[in-house]
């Protein structure tokens, strides 16, 4: 028996939650892997698994055995990581956690380059704008964009700090005109995005704060709804700069009182804490934060 195989067959498994799915990413078969962790309990001389209508669950045992699994393995991965890291370019496949902002809106500006500076990496993307869980999810990073980091078991580098700005469609600038200062925002349609509340906080170069009532024409709970309600001309929306940035630049989207901000939210690249960072891990922290970089200049 492949001892270290099975060790990653189990992780796998237990992170999934089935042996179905821990197939589908490890690329191999239900029955195979089912054999592996039979032979792996008879080696131990232990279950590491109870099997019910629910689920999986580990066992006691499985539980501790579970958490050398990740240890090991990730100390495996990393020595190799290393030695191939010293010898060519980062390799292997990256797991990663996305908002949707960047994993669907941003997507085109940095994906190409990405791939094409490091082909040896396979990107396996998953966008979701709720918190997940890196090690049940079996992810090695995610990118997360909020306020400031509360304090988390996680481990985390800032990427870049972006403004949020009203922005609206020409087509509804034609149709209602062009607000001029934040009190004229009585007068139109807020668009609102259900993470903010009921109200937008505007700021002014001088410090001004002034609170605007949101979400009279539509409220969402997803940024590519709000994104394309936006775009369609239904009203004015808080977006990150970062986010609609090309849109700015190709004249879909226009700023709506560019001296303001709606206050600023912070991209994070966030790993699981103990976990040392690999080359791959490594490659696309790098590559995002200079892209962001680059990004802010423009």
């Amino acid at each position: 028996m492949d001892h270290a195989s099975a060790m990653r067959a189990y992780r796998s498994i237990v992170e999934a939650g089935s042996f179905t799915r821990a197939a589908e990413r490890l690329g191999t078969t239900h029955t195979s892997l089912s054999r592996q962790i039979g032979q792996l309990e008879r080696e131990l001389g232990a279950r590491l698994l109870n099997r019910n209508s629910r689920g999986l669950t580990p066992t006691e045992a499985g539980a501790r055995y579970y958490l050398d699994c990740v240890d090991i393995l990730d100390r495996l991965d990393i020595a190799r990581q290393r030695v191939k890291g010293d010898a060519g370019s980062p390799s292997g496949l990256l797991r990663v956690s996305l908002p949707h902002a960047i994993g669907a809106l941003e997507l085109g500006q940095w994906l190409p380059g990405f791939l094409q500076r490091h082909p040896g990496i396979r990107l396996d993307l998953s966008c979701d704008d709720r918190p997940v869980d890196l090690i049940k999810g079996g992810f090695d990073m995610a990118i997360r964009i909020s306020g400031p980091l509360a304090d988390s078991t996680l481990a985390a580098r800032e990427l870049a700090v972006s403004a949020r700005v009203l922005v609206a469609a020409p087509a509804y600038i034609a149709r209602h005109g062009l607000p001029r200062t934040p009190d004229d925002l009585a007068g139109h349609g807020l668009l609102a995005y259900a993470g903010d509340g009921t109200a937008l906080t505007l700021v002014s170069p001088d410090g001004k704060e002034t609170s605007v009532s949101t979400g009279d024409r539509l409220r969402v709970d997803s940024i590519l709804s709000l994104h394309a309600a936006t775009l369609a001309g239904q009203g004015i929306a808080a977006l990150t700069l970062l986010t609609v940035q090309a849109d700015l630049a190709a004249g879909r989207l226009l700023r709506v009182l560019p001296q303001c901000h709606a206050g600023h939210r912070h991209y994070f690249a966030l790993y699981p804490h103990a976990r040392q960072l690999t080359a791959k891990v490594r490659a696309f922290t790098g590559f995002m934060r200079a892209h962001y970089a680059e990004a802010a200049k423009a």
